[in-house]
């Protein structure tokens, strides 16, 4: 075996996904809220998962987002190995915040440090994949690569597997999870599987107005671009507040937002802190008098994705 360790403890990022115009190809990595994983080899091939956690998620490996990622992973590795896992949940699942991303990229990052290393970062991300499988039924990657890249990430091809890093100047990210579920592969349901040429030309303009705005470091274009006219107004009726949310988030001077994934969580990108914490006051307001539980978040970009800061 290429590295012999006790163990390690991994540090794996919420993530945003789509970042409104970008469905399926757009995800940014946070610094919070992050799981917390403690991953050992074991002397017998395997997996063995357990929680730290109240979420009764399932431990088979097959069933288990991490354990899908992991035996993805054994598949290619050219020994016999086993692992042994805890999962200590701190992305509720359901959140639409990279929670099952989380999991399935914290597992093999931490797999692959314990393992001396043999895979680049674009194996992980296939690896990853097959945890999103489980949780939604499809293999997409907006979660995963920035989990494991960290920062802004473009997913140019799926099929083949293309993961571009954007540069992405400093801003802050305010988050807003109402307590409600919205299951991921739900909200792909109800999304319309063709779309206008009108709605489509004026996405691909967001899209790529989006990606100049990061790399150009221009404020204002980042701020014109964050525009869904397809995803966005089919998937907001299964968020109260949301409407109320960005308008008055961008009144208080949010450079923009929109749901993050499939939701219920809602993001909001700004230049200064002192704006971010505005928008967390106007997103505890609009919920509080909804009288709906919320938990809210601001932070900024991570730059790191999953990492071991440990070893055990």
């Amino acid at each position: 075996m290429a590295k012999e360790l006790k163990g390690v403890q991994v540090f794996a990022p919420a993530t945003v996904a789509n970042l409104v115009c970008g469905f399926d190809v757009l995800g940014m990595a946070l610094q919070q809220p992050q799981d917390v994983m403690t991953m050992r080899l074991r002397e017998e091939p395997g997996i063995v998962i357990s929680h730290a956690d109240g979420y009764d998620l399932p431990v088979e490996p097959e069933k288990n987002v991490a354990g899908a990622s992991l035996l993805a992973l054994m598949e290619e590795y050219p020994e016999k190995v086993g692992f042994e896992l805890i999962i200590d949940k701190r992305i509720k699942p359901g959140s639409g915040l990279g929670s099952s991303a989380a999991s399935s990229a914290g597992a093999v990052v931490g797999a692959n440090h314990l393992l001396g290393n043999p895979f680049t970062k674009e194996d992980l991300v296939r690896f990853a994949m097959n945890g999103e499988k489980v949780a939604s039924g499809v293999k997409h990657a907006d979660n995963i690569a920035p989990c494991i890249y960290g920062g802004v990430t473009l997913i140019q091809s799926i099929f083949p597997l293309n993961i571009v890093q954007l540069t992405a100047p400093p801003m802050y990210v305010t988050v807003v999870h109402p307590q409600i579920e919205v299951r991921t592969s739900d909200a792909r349901q109800i999304l319309r599987k063709e779309v206008q040429l009108k709605a489509a030309i004026k996405q691909w303009g967001n899209i790529a107005g989006l990606v100049a705005g990061f790399l150009k470091n221009d404020y204002d274009l980042i701020g014109r671009s964050l525009e869904d006219v397809i995803i966005e107004p089919v998937r907001s009726i299964l968020i109260p507040g949301f409407d109320d949310v960005k308008r008055k988030s961008k009144d208080a001077g949010a450079l923009g937002g929109g749901i993050s994934g499939s939701g219920p969580s809602i993001f909001m990108l700004s230049r200064e802190e002192y704006v971010a914490k505005g928008v967390e006051d106007v997103m505890i307001d609009v919920y509080t008098r909804l009288g709906i539980e919320f938990k809210t978040y601001v932070t900024m970009i991570n730059y790191e994705g999953a990492k071991v800061i440990s070893e055990v």
